[in-house]
């Protein structure tokens, strides 16, 4: 079955996703939809699978190696003081891995909470012309330990 991860790879392979920040051996990586967090990516693999458990072992780690990756990726470009991780596949039944940069400067009410607890409607949404210094720096970091594709 079709689902949004596995449109937003073919939209990557075709150079047609303006959140796309890099491939990786694993898959792409790009930025979230909104920015509650600033820098807040996904790691979509490519090819999509429904879980990990349908990775065979040696994807499996890879994938897993570079969403960390990703993660020191926005410590270094950001001011986060730590990353949260998070794969559901709840509603999108592909696999896709969130990572999320969390912040001192969040409000306390929400900085201690999961990010689910943000009110995602109200929450910027990506902007390219604001949002391609961040890329770039991801990109980079990524670029310059021999990541990206």
């Amino acid at each position: 079955m079709p689902t949004l991860i596995h449109q937003r790879v073919r939209e990557c392979r075709d150079g047609k996703y303006s959140k796309s920040i890099c491939r990786v051996s694993s898959g792409w990586v790009v930025l979230g939809d909104v920015q509650f967090v600033p820098g807040y990516s996904l790691l979509l693999p490519d090819p999509v699978v429904a879980n990990p458990n349908h990775m065979n072992e040696a994807t499996r780690k890879t994938f897993f190696h570079e969403m960390s990756l990703v993660g020191d990726a926005l410590l270094s470009v950001t001011d986060a003081v730590r990353i949260n991780y998070e794969i559901l596949g709840n509603l999108e039944p592909a696999l896709h891995a969130h990572i999320f940069p969390r912040y001192m400067t969040e409000p306390e009410e929400l900085r201690l909470k999961p990010v689910w607890f943000y009110d995602w409607d109200a929450a910027p949404s990506f902007n390219l012309d604001r949002d391609r210094s961040i890329m770039d720096a991801i990109h980079d970091y990524l670029q310059k330990r021999g990541l990206t594709a």
